[in-house]
């Protein structure tokens, strides 16, 4: 009998196909080489879907850039396909239109390598994965690389000779259009310009006159916002003289293409009546002379800031930043101004950046006359000897005189009682009685506990218990993490009838006994009476019940998760 054997039918199986992109680059942003890169991404697309073996990943086209600077966005935009596998082979026309740094290269090239990724490299016929690839490349890129430094230092000597013979390499500036030849003065534009220099010598800053042009409509360059610092360089400009200075800057690596500015390195030229003037000569050197007395002068050339003999003189110990002033009217004389000086850093972002102390103006004059050896302050005195004041801790200022001497003097805020004044206390209790809503947060406690640590005051916080009573309790402002545990407001009130000798807490007694209850810890309190005695008391903070075990934390959590999927569920069920 004849036996017959099945055969299952298998389907050939078709080789995967690679994914493949192209690379291409022109290094200037003109008709021409923009049509010569938009030819480039055409060739790619159409060779690459040629090929039935490949798959189609697409063209990465950089214009109008440099093959030796790292701001190509497509460039980088491959290499990051490549990191996730979007890219098996890159084919790319020459070295010089992948780079033209041989260092560079190398590692690109090599990084791709380790991803399993082929660079084929059309005109030099290299492909990055073969056993000589990289000897060869790392001498064609080498000449690519020399070949570019060549071809820089040619411009470079075109452009130098230029400059020798008076002519230009920069044909955009404002107030001017360059018709290829020479500059031509936009009339619309010099008005501008003769108005910034005009308000320039009139005293008014450069962020005034950004206002001003910005009120009246009046458009950069680029047609954008006029900034005051493009202002300050129209001031600096003196082509608008007629005359021109050139190689202010240069080039100083042809890989980085860096600016940077002449100091001497290179000679530089200074062409007279090379095109129609704007401003005359003689306008530009007061304006120059008087950005050389702006700069000297420092805030104090500004007479739209408002400047005392301290500004710019009260330095921060903790951050080396300058002090602020500020004030503050009082409210039993609206006439009269209590200023108090603060460091800029504390002000803007708060005393977790810097918990400097702040210094009110009256005792910064009483104890700069102490140090000058003055029965009363002078500023002129002032100005002249002290060049700073450093606040250094929080009794301590640091005085730096011109001739290099140096004194410590320890100072004391009276600032509490200052503004504290039996008027004010009584105009605030009126306030409270009319304003129930604001007694609740002022107590006869506020501002009077104070932290050893931070010295920063205790804020009052309300919580609600479960039997719906209030429970107030002082602490130290969330961000000091200072570590003292809240301290409850009925345990004050009677460790306070206990210092004070009273059976039962009294707010009158203890407002014109107690000056002020300094935390120490969580265990001792130090109350400074305004006898000039201080009282010492323990105290400890007692739960209501016992601290939870980890294992009822994890309890309670499971239970609150369960419950917040299941009104999640019925949300979206109804």
């Amino acid at each position: 009998m004849r036996k017959v054997s099945k055969l299952e039918a298998k389907l050939p199986q078709l080789p995967e196909r690679k994914k493949v992109a192209a690379y291409a680059r022109v290094s200037e942003e003109k008709g021409r080489t923009l049509h010569s890169l938009s030819a480039q991404i055409s060739f790619y697309s159409s060779y690459i879907q040629k090929h039935r073996e490949w798959q189609y990943a697409g063209v990465y086209a950089d214009g109008g850039i440099s093959g030796t600077t790292d701001n190509r966005a497509e460039f980088r935009r491959m290499l990051d396909d490549c990191e996730q596998g979007k890219i098996d082979i890159i084919l790319t026309k020459s070295i010089s239109r992948f780079a033209r740094n041989t260092v560079d290269l190398l590692e690109t090239v090599r990084h791709l390598k380790e991803l399993g990724i082929e660079v084929r490299f059309e005109k030099e016929r290299i492909n990055s994965l073969s056993e000589d690839g990289e000897l060869m490349l790392t001498l064609l890129a080498s000449f690519a690389q020399e070949e570019s430094r060549s071809t820089s230092e040619n411009v470079k000597w075109a452009i130098r000779k230029g400059f020798e013979q008076g002519k230009t390499n920069s044909f955009c500036i404002y107030g001017y259009r360059w018709d290829g030849e020479q500059f031509n003065i936009v009339p619309e534009e010099a008005e501008v310009i003769r108005l910034i220099y005009d308000n320039f010598l009139k005293g008014l800053s450069a962020e005034q006159t950004e206002k001003q042009l910005d009120e009246m409509g009046v458009k950069s360059y680029t047609g954008g916002h006029f900034s005051n610092t493009s202002i300050r360089a129209i001031l600096r400009q003196e082509r608008y003289t007629g005359n021109m200075l050139l190689q202010k800057t240069y080039i100083e690596n042809h890989i980085t293409h860096k600016s940077k500015i002449n100091y001497g390195e290179l000679p530089m030229y200074y062409a007279e009546n090379t095109h129609p003037a704007i401003i005359d000569q003689d306008t530009f050197d007061k304006v120059q002379a008087e950005i050389a007395r702006r700069r000297e002068l420092g805030v104090f050339a500004n007479w739209s800031i408002k400047t005392t003999c301290f500004t710019s003189k009260v330095k921060c110990g903790n951050c080396s930043v300058s002090y602020r002033r500020s004030g503050k009217r009082q409210r039993k004389d609206s006439n009269e101004v209590y200023y108090v000086w603060t460091c800029r850093t504390k002000d803007s972002k708060g005393i977790s950046e810097c918990h400097s102390k702040d210094v009110p103006e009256k005792i910064l004059r009483r104890v700069c006359a102490e140090v000058l050896g003055l029965e009363e302050f002078d500023e002129d005195i002032f100005l002249d000897q002290v060049e700073k004041i450093v606040v250094n801790g929080k009794d301590e200022l640091i005085f730096y005189f011109y001739d290099g001497k140096v004194i410590t003097q320890h100072w004391e805020s009276t600032a509490r009682t200052d503004w504290w004044t039996p008027e004010a206390r009584a105009a605030k209790s009126v306030y409270s009685k009319k304003n129930p809503r604001s007694s609740g947060t002022i107590t006869c406690f506020s501002c009077k506990i104070g932290c050893s640590k931070c010295g920063q005051n205790l804020r009052r916080n309300t919580s609600t218990r479960v039997s719906g009573e209030k429970a107030h309790h002082w602490r130290c402002p969330p961000h000091n993490n200072c570590g003292h545990s809240g301290l409850e407001e009925n345990l004050l009130k009677s460790i306070s009838a206990d210092v004070l000798g009273i059976d039962e807490f009294d707010e009158a007694a203890f407002t014109d006994k107690v000056d002020r209850i300094t935390v120490v810890s969580n265990e001792e309190l130090i109350f400074h009476l305004k006898d000039g005695s201080e009282v010492t008391r323990q105290w400890q903070f007692k739960r209501r019940q016992p601290a939870w075990s980890e294992e009822r934390k994890q309890r309670q959590s499971k239970k609150m998760t369960q419950v917040w999927r299941d009104k999640h569920e019925q949300s979206e069920n109804s």
